[in-house]
């Protein structure tokens, strides 16, 4: 612990992604793109060519594989000793950033299959903002836990720098 009145380093705590999973039918897609043009490699009727089933997977490919894989890259959470912070967009990037010293409210919704690959949705709130929400959060009860610790470390050192600012003023 920092001494009261002196600022506290940011240290980061867990930098993650949503989970893998929504790229299960990507991976499915990749698979049998392969064995589709390897099977049909020389072996189309009359009118086709090999470049134009070369390019058709390389169209699906590039739809189905390559574009969900780079907004799944895109999009991360980080969470520090003073903030989260989501990174988010391909093109253009955006960042919300969340302070644990002003303290917020946490949700946690978990459907079914949710349960199983032990993922969840976090919501984020303090009440002034729009919430922010943890969309397939990886080990969720980890990182809830993780969250509700560092606001109470937030605000006990808020609150530990508040008391000694007052007590100085009033020795003064």
């Amino acid at each position: 612990m920092p001494p009261p009145g002196a600022p506290s380093e940011e240290r980061l705590i867990a930098r993650f992604r949503g989970h893998a999973r929504r790229l299960f039918w990507s991976a499915l897609v990749l698979v049998a793109t392969f064995g589709a043009t390897a099977y049909f490699y020389d072996n189309l009727p009359a009118p086709f060519e090999n470049w134009m089933l070369l390019s058709a997977a390389g169209g699906v490919v590039l739809l189905l594989v390559v574009i969900p894989f780079t907004v799944w890259l895109a999009r991360s959470t980080t969470v520090t000793t003073r903030r989260v912070i989501v990174h988010g967009g391909v093109g253009a990037r955006n960042r919300r950033e969340m302070s644990h010293a002003r303290g917020y409210t946490i949700g946690v919704r978990r459907g079914p299959l949710q349960r199983i690959w032990g993922t969840g949705t976090i919501t984020l709130s303090n009440g002034v903002d729009a919430p922010l929400r943890l969309v397939n959060v990886p080990n969720v009860t980890l990182v809830h836990e993780t969250l509700a610790d560092q606001i109470e470390v937030s605000q006990i050192l808020a609150h530990r720098d508040a008391q000694t600012g007052t007590e100085g003023f009033a020795s003064a």
